[in-house]
């Protein structure tokens, strides 16, 4: 099957596409989409990769998996459809973003489109999930992709910055060249951790202090 996702990308990543562990990962997910309720939509598998072009990448964002809700899930990580009540984890990124940075954010709505046009890829660890089942797509072989994906963006790139919260993006962050690029660590904003080391980290202004000292323009968060 031929994979539909932005040409800079399918370029960037054209041996994955051609390896075993990723016919395997795609006949697996088309059997799900005809089978059960998939999110996201499939036209959204690679929404994050199509919003922002490999050659326009300053930041990464790392998340799990996508949102497992009716209308939630719109293949970026920690963002949901416009209208839909803020998941907890996105409430707490916000509620940082006003404390780090003196003001609220640029855009409110939940989707972060305005991230991803800027730069920002929110990458998921895994990019779909059966509905109401969370971790269900995982160890198919999008983890694999996934790393693929981080460590070509480390290694192609540089002076990227690299956002990791919760041990599970930092794991997965394992692969990054520190020597080239920002990495910002702290707990996950979730309810459960936020407390924890993420409020207070300040990662919105320890990126774009990043950007600007490499004469990149920064995020408008």
């Amino acid at each position: 099957m031929e994979v539909r996702i932005e040409e800079s990308w399918k370029k960037a990543l054209e041996n994955e596409f051609n390896k075993e562990y990723f016919s395997k990962l795609t006949e697996f997910v088309k059997s799900e989409y005809k089978e059960t309720m998939i999110y996201p939509p499939a036209r959204f598998i690679f929404n994050a990769f199509d919003l922002t072009p490999f050659d326009k990448v300053k930041v990464v964002v790392l998340g799990q998996d996508p949102y497992h809700g009716p209308n939630q899930a719109n293949g970026l990580a920690f963002a949901v459809n416009k209208g839909i009540t803020l998941p907890p984890s996105l409430v707490n990124i916000y509620k940082e973003i006003k404390s780090d940075l003196g003001q609220p954010p640029e855009n409110i709505n939940g989707d972060l489109e305005n991230w991803a046009k800027q730069g920002v890829l929110m990458l998921n660890a895994t990019l779909t999930v059966r509905a109401k089942t969370p971790g269900s797509h995982q160890n198919k072989g999008w983890e694999e992709f996934t790393d693929a994906v981080i460590k070509t963006l480390s290694d192609k790139k540089e002076r990227l910055v690299f956002i990791l919260w919760g041990n599970y993006a930092q794991r997965k962050g394992a692969v990054i060249d520190e020597s080239k690029h920002l990495v910002i660590r702290s707990t996950h904003p979730s309810p459960f951790s936020a407390y924890n080391g993420f409020f207070g980290s300040r990662p919105f202004s320890k990126c774009n202090q990043y950007l600007i000292s490499n004469k990149i323009e920064p995020i408008k968060w």
